[in-house]
């Protein structure tokens, strides 16, 4: 039985994934919504790092402008079905990359990766032999 979740959990790659870093918090926000569906929920312009948390199905991601490197960061994000995954983000006009299964600790996963304008990258992937 499908679920009406997409988004089934989000990871970062470094310390935070409420603090993915970004230069341009505007600019997070328009191409977050367009793209991945994400909802701002929460922001914050003061200082010392003003940030945005934005959702979808319950699952939080925010960006923060805290000097931070993107392009060593990013999210690992469980998908209930990653063809409705990939087909939702290919039709925005974004290319997907390394659409392939990958094996951890016994289990298969379908994955495939996403890097954003700002240099994030995310690892969007769902377990294929779950019962």
């Amino acid at each position: 039985m499908k679920t009406s979740r997409l988004f089934e959990e989000a990871h970062p790659y470094q310390d935070d994934v409420l603090a993915l870093p970004v230069e341009d918090l505007d600019a997070a926000l328009n191409w977050y919504s367009e793209v991945f569906g994400l909802e701002l929920v929460e922001r914050s312009d003061g200082a010392p790092n003003p940030k945005i948390t934005m959702e979808r199905d319950g699952v939080r991601i925010g960006f923060a402008v805290n000097g931070k490197d993107p392009t060593v960061d990013g999210a690992a994000i469980r998908v209930s079905d990653i063809e409705s995954a990939r087909t939702e983000i290919e039709s925005k006009g974004v290319d997907i990359g390394n659409w392939r299964i990958d094996e951890r600790d016994g289990t298969k996963f379908q994955v495939f990766f996403v890097v954003a304008p700002d240099g994030l990258c995310y690892y969007f992937h769902q377990p294929l032999n779950e019962e």
